[in-house]
């Protein structure tokens, strides 16, 4: 698939996921994010942290390596259902490190469970480390319940190792998509929500 074609299917996909329309295939997104993410291996271009800010709802996912080794095949990928709609955000805290925060939540039935933490960006690697150090449970605007995983200074943070943090490693950046690997080999769309 040529690079073009890729793009342009995964275009489609984050269209679709908010006007509707004739969305690709699951089989046909696999692919066209495999080629992205094989082009950009090979062209190594690094992309900004503010490509990657702000909030954006999953659209599209696959299954992990992991998942996959244990026999669970759910297979190609498939559209995340937007009745149960799943949310990343990153923020900036400080532009000329590339640190930030990530917030990354799930919402069912007026009820959301989010988890919070430092981030920090690699751009001659394109990889975003992580590490969600807060838990919350709430419905609408209110948390009703919140809890700690582990205190970490800013610091002991930036200087650990990416092999001991979970990470994405992102390969296409537009103002309207994100596509990534995560650490467990899953592969993930992102739609920019209209809202922000």
């Amino acid at each position: 698939m040529t690079e073009e074609r890729a793009i342009a299917t995964l275009s489609q996909a984050a269209a679709t996921f908010w006007d509707g329309g004739d969305r690709p295939s699951a089989q046909a997104v696999v692919a066209a994010m495999l080629a992205a993410e094989t082009t950009a291996r090979h062209q190594k271009t690094p992309l900004a942290f503010e490509h990657l800010l702000g909030q954006w709802r999953l659209c599209f996912t696959t299954a992990t390596r992991k998942a996959r080794r244990r026999g669970i095949r759910l297979g190609p990928g498939f559209y995340w259902p937007k009745f149960v709609p799943a949310q990343i955000s990153f923020a900036s805290a400080d532009p000329a490190t590339n640190q930030g925060t990530i917030a990354n939540q799930v919402t069912l039935g007026g009820l959301w469970l989010r988890f919070t933490g430092p981030c920090r960006f690699q751009p001659k690697k394109n990889l975003l480390a992580f590490d969600f150090t807060e838990m919350a449970i709430g419905a609408g605007d209110r948390p009703l319940w919140q809890r700690t995983l582990r205190e970490e200074s800013p610091e002991a943070f930036a200087a650990r190792a990416i092999a001991k943090l979970p990470f994405f490693s992102f390969f296409q950046a537009t103002p309207h998509f994100l596509a990534a690997r995560g650490r467990g080999g899953g592969l993930a769309i992102w739609v920019k929500r209209p809202d922000c």
